[in-house]
């Protein structure tokens, strides 16, 4: 997503609301996930970026932050249920008369319930996915009080125990990614009031006045949300269906996303997304970056101050691949694989990652120790499934990668045609004969100096 897709409504209390669309057909609004919205972040990572290129294939899809989060205005004066309403009201007016799918997920649905009752002339139907109709209800839960405690003792723990548990993320990479959206959507003191003022929302008396065609989707693991609450908002409102799938996650985009994506287009009368991407022929650029001496560095300095070292390597590693709007496909112990849409964009993260090294490594005490990282680019049309890349455009960028060495930079011919006549500066490096591969590979260096300030 470029920044020029962002857009902005304005709410009638004059709340400021940022907004983007991406894909081509009917219009579905994705509410946000109250209070750790930030589309922007949201984006930026492959796992939940995976859940809205899928859904875009179907339908133009609309996300947006709600009031106190993520790129929407923070502070807000009126954080209650009725100033969620005037945000989805904002963003929904952005599309004329016609009628808009509604996706109410988790603290979002109460909102979206009552936005189809006031207006059932601008929605086609409505998804509500994992809520309830009693802010009350949901709050008895026992993990629900015990997490609400940790978020007022230990904020960061809360985040990182928050995505996993919560949200669902089992895997401990998706996990951290995720809890670093949730930090960045939202100030801490702001998340406690968001989430208190949910205790007090309650639109049972509005479901009846629903009369778009409604889905209830409840989350077969999901323990600590109820299915009595999903049954309660099923049975509430005419014509309603309920429906359980796989998972234990009230996030789609978290999870099994083939059979949520199945379950909502099915739902809308069309026709569902494959699961890859193959055949579409779309151009990605894909970056492998590699710790040198990570193995010796372990040895040395034993598993806390390796680890320790290590983590710092992957912050600036990450920092920098979201700098320059890439995505973190898979983190791969030692290094990273990142794709970028822009060939300039990954040659500038790689230039931007060996000056932030160097500068790290200039900072160091006497017995410090210095980090070395290799990188290689190649572009190409790889197959893209669930998230991940495959194909020999990504075997060569990793061939590619390995034959770096540390602080080196080095770019198949075909990235550099794609940047020539620009700022970048090469020179040529080795050929090769890639394992797999049955003609040579001509690499070129990219010439980087470190950062005279």
């Amino acid at each position: 997503m470029d920044r020029s897709q962002l857009r902005y409504a304005q709410a009638s209390d004059g709340v400021s609301v940022a907004y983007w669309t991406y894909g081509e057909g009917p219009l579905l609004v994705e509410g946000p996930l109250i209070p750790f919205s930030h589309i922007e972040a949201e984006w930026q990572n492959p796992h939940v970026r995976r859940w809205y290129e899928r859904m875009g294939d179907v339908v133009t899809l609309v996300r947006y932050d709600g009031r106190g989060t993520g790129l929407s205005a923070r502070g807000a004066d009126d954080i209650s249920l009725e100033g969620h309403v005037k945000d989805l009201e904002a963003v929904v007016g952005q599309f004329g008369e016609e009628p808009v799918a509604l996706l109410g997920v988790f603290h979002g649905g109460p909102a979206a319930v009552l936005y189809a009752a006031r207006n059932p002339e601008r929605v086609s139907h409505l998804l509500l996915w994992c809520t309830y109709a009693r802010g009350s209800d949901y709050w008895k839960a026992d993990q629900s009080e015990g997490l609400r405690a940790l978020r007022q003792t230990d904020y960061q723990l809360f985040l990182r125990t928050g995505a996993h548990e919560l949200i669902g993320w089992a895997d401990d990479g998706q996990s951290d990614a995720f809890a670093e959206v949730m930090r960045e959507a939202v100030e801490p003191e702001q998340a406690d009031e968001l989430l208190a003022s949910t205790r007090g929302w309650d639109v049972s008396s509005a479901l009846s006045q629903v009369v778009a065609p409604t889905l209830v989707v409840h989350r077969r693991n999901l323990d600590w949300i109820g299915i009595g609450l999903s049954r309660d908002l099923a049975s509430a409102i005419s014509g309603a269906q309920l429906t359980q799938i796989d998972g234990n996650s009230p996030l789609p985009a978290a999870g099994p996303i083939d059979v949520a994506a199945e379950t909502v287009t099915r739902f809308l009368g069309l026709e569902a997304s494959p699961s890859n991407d193959a055949g579409k022929g779309t151009v990605r650029v894909v970056l492998f970056t590699d710790l040198v001496g990570h193995t010796q560095m372990m040895d040395k300095l034993g598993d806390e101050l390796g680890r320790q070292i290590l983590r710092e390597h992957e912050q600036i590693s990450r920092g920098v691949i979201a700098e320059f709007r890439g995505t973190e496909v898979k983190s791969l112990g030692d290094g990273f694989m990142a794709s970028f849409e822009s060939v300039s964009n990954a040659i500038e993260a790689s230039t931007t990652l060996q000056r932030r090294i160097e500068a790290r490594n200039s900072t160091q005490q006497a017995d410090g120790y210095p980090l070395a990282v290799r990188a290689g680019i190649n572009a190409g049309e790889p197959v893209e499934e669930d998230g991940d890349l495959f194909g020999a455009a990504v075997i060569l960028a990793s061939r590619i990668a390995g034959e770096a060495t540390g602080g080196q930079i080095l770019v198949s011919n075909a990235v550099r045609e794609l940047v020539a006549g620009k700022k970048f500066s090469f020179t040529q490096g080795a050929h090769f004969v890639p394992k797999g591969f049955s003609e040579e590979v001509q690499t070129w260096e990219v010439r980087w100096q470190p950062d005279q300030t």
